[in-house]
Parts: structure tokens; C-alpha cells; sequence
């Protein structure tokens, strides 16, 4: 009944759902209470219609139903059984949790800023962290974290929600790692070619010229490998010297080598 979903119309509570489940959850709940209520099928929508609810836990204002609340701490001290349940409601009545295969984002509406205040109350006094966003007519409390999805969906109950939403989420977090590294080699590989076509282009360039016989031994034998071996890293090409050494000494050798090309 918090949800933006649920409007007063000429003195009876209407509250609409494309969900057939949330509809006869409803249904049943009223059924409980001993109230009358009728259901129907608008287009792909469900409405049901009934009287206006007294209970002492909301009252109805021009901004909507509100809930009885200052909105303080001490309004957060009662059954954890209660409040489960209250922010299982709101969820059912204007939640949203989207596909974790896309992107993660859960969601829940409601008709005035009090009533979602009063939700984030609870859930961040359970460690839940949410945020709060006002669109239009109607406020949104939201989570993007998957973490805190995870965490809210177990503490409404929906314990099969959570096996799902973690199974993809350890899927999804793999293969997103795969592709980083995947995309992190490829860069690397990248640089190194690209470094390679360079400075055998200026070795060749001081062959061509007559150059390169006058250069220091230490010299020639890290270009002929880097001839030999065009796709090798600096770190193999220092393993393969007759004394090996390391990148940086193999970088600092061709770093001269190009110098002395483009000086030419």
C-alpha cells in the first residue's frame, strides 16, 4: 500500500501490478483482514479495488497513504520479524530487481519521500546500504552494488533469489575478470609489437647506411636477437644475451641504438 503503485480513487484504495503473484498475495492478505475486494484484468494490468483500509499503522493524506512514523531511530527498535516484513511488502508492492546478467540494480517506489526514508531507515540499521532518488511524481530508494542486493534480498527472505542472483554473479564477475586480463595481455602484446617494428626498422636503417658493424658488441648482439626474435618481450631478449641481464639493461641497449639511428 506505501508503493506508488496504489491510489485513492473516489474514496477506495486501487492498487495495480502487471505481477499475477503480487496480486493474489494481496488478495489474500485482505481476505485475512476480512475485507472485500474485487479483482480485474485492465489490458496487461491487474487492479484490485476495496474499501479503505483502517489501521492504525498508516493514515491517508493528500500526498498519499502514509505510514505512522517520525522517521526517527527509536521507530526501528521493534520486531525484526515486523520490519522484515514491512520492506518485503514495499518490495512486492513497488519493487524491481533487474536481471543480474545485464546490470545490477534493485529498486523499490513509493508514493511519498516519508514512507522510503523510513524503509532506508531499516535497511541501513541492518547494514544494507541504499541510496534515495527523487524522478517525477514518485521517489525510488535503489541499490547498484551487488554486494547489498544480495544482502537486501536475504533480508527480505527470498533465500532461492539470493543461490540465483550470487550463481550469476560469481559467473558474470569470472568472466568479466577473464576479459580484463584477456584485454590487458592483448594491450601488453600490442606495446611490445609495436616497439619491436620500430627498433628493427632503425637496426635495419644502420645496416643499410654501414653503421651497424662500428657499433659496440654489447650492441649488435641485442639487436640480432631482437631481429631474430621480433616478438619477444624485453625480459626474454635480456634471458637470451650470452650474459643475461635485465629489462631495463636490455631497453636502456636499444633505447641507444634508435637514438643513434635518428640521428642519422
Amino acid at each position: 500500500m506505501l508503493s506508488n503503485n496504489t491510489n485513492i480513487v473516489r474514496g477506495k484504495l486501487k492498487y495495480t501490478t502487471e505481477n499475477e503473484y503480487n496480486i493474489n498475495r494481496f488478495g489474500k492478505l485482505l481476505s485475512n483482514l476480512g475485507i472485500d475486494y474485487q479483482i480485474e484484468l485492465q489490458g496487461k494490468v491487474y487492479v484490485i479495488t476495496c474499501k479503505k483500509i483502517e489501521i492504525e499503522e498508516i493514515t491517508y493524506e493528500d500526498k498519499g497513504i502514509q505510514l505512522c512514523t517520525n522517521g526517527n531511530e527509536m521507530d526501528i527498535k521493534r520486531d525484526e520479524i515486523i520490519l522484515k516484513a514491512c520492506v518485503r511488502g514495499c518490495f512486492l508492492g513497488g519493487g524491481s530487481c533487474n536481471n543480474p546478467h545485464h546490470q545490477y540494480h534493485f529498486e523499490m517506489l513509493f508514493a511519498n519521500k516519508e514512507n522510503a526514508n523510513f524503509i532506508r531507515m531499516i535497511l541501513q540499521a541492518f547494514g544494507i546500504s541504499v541510496k534515495i532518488l527523487t524522478r517525477k511524481n514518485r521517489i525510488a530508494i535503489y541499490i547498484k552494488e551487488a554486494e547489498e542486493i544480495s544482502k537486501c534480498l536475504a533480508f527480505m527472505g527470498a533465500g532461492k533469489a539470493v543461490l540465483n542472483f550470487e550463481e550469476i554473479r560469481v559467473v558474470r564477475d569470472t568472466r568479466n575478470n577473464v576479459n580484463r586480463l584477456v584485454n590487458c595481455e592483448t594491450a601488453n602484446l600490442n606495446k611490445t609489437i609495436n616497439a619491436s617494428v620500430e627498433q628493427i626498422k632503425q637496426i635495419e636503417y644502420l645496416k643499410k647506411k654501414g653503421k651497424f658493424d662500428k657499433l659496440p658488441e654489447n650492441l649488435k648482439e641485442v639487436a640480432n636477437l631482437r631481429q631474430a626474435h621480433p616478438e619477444a618481450s624485453l625480459v626474454e631478449l635480456g634471458k637470451m644475451l650470452e650474459t643475461p641481464i635485465g629489462k631495463s639493461g636490455v631497453n636502456h641497449r636499444l633505447k641507444k641504438i634508435c637514438e643513434m639511428a635518428k640521428e642519422m
